[in-house]
């Protein structure tokens, strides 16, 4: 052996034993500096070691059912799982590459691309949160979460869904992704029904998933379940009628509402055009508006009863009081007010049947301008209904102190003044109720306050025979007639203003009623807007929605026929004292 082969030999085991010995030298540093650690600053790095794992979540509170006045849902929640990451453990995880194809099939379930989900998420690398997708099936959420992808977990959540869908949409509204009222009763009532949520402390692992639930801080309180007025039958009901007269007629919108005279209760309220709530896409044009509380109208001859009642109750008239509309034109300064016929000499009571503009005008120009005006406001006209609706419109009735000829003698056959459908059946339950204002409400009413007297009874009671009339053989308002029950209302055709002018073939078609007549239930209001078909008369357009409806409501509500004695209501109007009944001999087709 070599001298210089001697010499490596001689060395090795030198150089393992240093070799040993720093390894056990850094051993025991590392050993001494643990414990130095652990008997010097233990208490602090603990802390700071739950502290990047220790975090307090949100326990989300269940949100409120919306039920109909029968406890069918209308409103309810469902389970549903949204998808999150913590891009801080993602793109660490992700960062040398993806060999398993964990991150393209999760962006599949995610229908992402999956160039893209990486960007979304890399983008926000100093995030701790971040939503990939929310508000899965449960059944889709259990695919993403047998994936297992460190860093993405999945939080439980709820969803909203609405039984009724279109028909019900303008009253429940919806809510939205975060379960926060939008429109409708959803937005209206969302402090009862959104809850207080709770909170918890949870230990997480280094997916960001929860391992260990520490401690709770406080429960959640679930929201309050709400009974609205709602009828879901009777809404479903005039939510079809509606639709079809507006197909049928080729409307461009519509409205209905059914009031419950007895309560003030709505019990349905419907729109056309309408929207699904289920749907998350946002309605286009003017689809989310509840056109029944937010649009207002001219309501055309469905005020002259109220014209009428505030002649009555002026002393001056009775029914019977016969007014001269001859020769079927009336000049009033500049203006010409005309019949679509010569009615010839009528009573008051035949003003309403005949629907007459000349017999309305001078009524209202015989009596003080200012009882037109307090009687037209203490039935509600322009003024709001108080329901606590979002966005609900006051109609216009200006001050009579304002008030030129014109503006009064325009007023009498509904011109110049403005209301929502809600604010028509408001009005109508007046005439049902004895002459007491209803208090309108969404939410099932137990028992009724005590309501403002607005109208003499008798003045009531005789405006009831008299709306009876229109709807007899002969009235204007025949088609709303319901086999079996006295109903009883007012036809209307208003001219639409179009570009500042009232529009030669624009029209508004309305009918008004109660039903039935021997005990009024119901108090009916059927807006038509624009029917471009063959007809646009209110009696030929909207009555027979309304007489769709009612007949339906009273069937749902099983109230007794009341049409029990076959009247040939023919005579000619009569006044015999308040409880008499009115007979009438009423032309047909005139402009309401």
């Amino acid at each position: 052996m070599s001298g210089g082969s001697r010499s490596s030999a001689l060395r090795a085991p030198g150089r393992r034993y240093l070799a040993v010995s720093m390894l056990m030298a850094s051993a025991l540093t590392l050993v001494g500096w643990a414990v130095y650690l652990n008997l010097n600053h233990g208490a602090f790095l603990q802390e700071q070691g739950e502290a990047r794992h220790l975090r307090e979540a949100a326990i989300p509170a269940h949100r409120g059912k919306i039920l109909d006045r029968n406890g069918q849902p209308l409103a309810i929640s469902a389970p549903v799982f949204s998808v999150w990451a913590d891009p801080t453990v993602f793109v660490e995880w992700s960062g040398g590459g993806d060999p398993d194809k964990k991150i393209d099939a999760l962006a599949e379930f995610l229908e992402l691309d999956p160039a893209a989900l990486r960007e979304k998420v890399l983008s926000r690398s100093d995030r701790e949160f971040l939503y990939l997708r929310r508000q899965l099936t449960p059944a889709h959420a259990e695919r993403v979460r047998a994936l297992a992808v460190p860093g993405v977990g999945l939080r439980r959540e709820d969803r909203r869904y609405y039984p009724l869908g279109e028909a019900a949409s303008h009253v429940i509204g919806f809510a939205g992704m975060d379960e926060e009222g939008q429109e409708g009763v959803e937005l209206a009532l969302e402090a009862r029904l959104a809850g207080h949520p709770g909170s918890e402390r949870v230990l997480r692992d280094n997916r960001g998933r929860v391992v260990e639930r520490v401690e709770r801080l406080e429960a959640p309180r679930p929201g309050e379940d709400i009974v609205l007025s709602i009828d879901a039958q009777i809404q479903h009901i005039a939510y079809q009628a509606l639709l079809d007269g507006v197909k049928e007629h080729r409307a461009h919108a519509g409205s209905a509402v059914v009031l419950d005279v007895r309560s003030g209760e709505v019990l349905a309220m419907v729109n056309q055009p309408s929207y699904n709530p289920n749907r998350r896409t946002r309605p286009a044009g003017g689809r989310l508006r509840n056109r029944a509380i937010t649009d207002v109208f001219e309501p055309g001859s469905t005020i002259k009863p109220f014209i009428v009642a505030a002649a009555l109750e002026s002393g001056q008239f009775n029914v019977g009081t016969v007014v001269d509309t001859t020769p079927g034109t009336f000049r009033v300064g500049r203006h010409t007010v005309r019949d679509v016929r010569n009615y010839g000499v009528i009573d008051v009571a035949q003003v309403v049947v005949v629907s007459s503009n000349i017999g309305a005008t001078k009524l209202a120009l015989a009596i003080d301008p200012e009882l037109t005006w307090s009687r037209l406001s203490r039935v509600g006209f322009g003024t709001g209904s108080a329901s606590g609706f979002p966005g609900e419109a006051q109609g216009v009735l200006n001050h009579f102190s304002g008030w030129r000829q014109t503006e009064h003698v325009t007023l009498s056959y509904g011109y110049g003044v403005s209301v929502t459908a809600l604010q028509l059946a408001r009005a109508y339950a007046v005439i049902a109720n004895g002459g007491l204002l209803p208090r309108v409400s969404f939410v099932r009413v137990d028992r009724p306050d005590d309501w403002l007297r607005v109208m003499s009874e008798p003045v009531a009671r005789q405006m009831r025979h008299v709306l009876e009339a229109v709807v007899a053989p002969g009235g204007t308002g025949r088609r709303a007639g319901v086999p079996g029950y006295r109903i009883g209302g007012k036809t209307g055709t208003s001219r639409k203003i179009i570009g500042g002018r009232y529009a030669d073939d624009r029209y508004i078609s309305l009918f008004a009623g109660i039903a039935p007549m021997s005990h009024p239930r119901l108090a009916i209001v059927v807006m038509v807007d624009d029917p471009s078909g063959e007809h646009y008369y209110g009696g030929r357009v909207a009555a027979p929605v309304f007489s769709r409806i009612a007949q339906g409501a009273l069937r749902v509500l099983a109230v007794a026929p009341d049409d029990h004695v076959v009247v040939t209501r023919r005579v000619h109007l009569r006044s015999e004292g308040p409880d008499s009944p009115l007979k009438v001999s009423a032309a047909s087709g005139a402009l309401p």
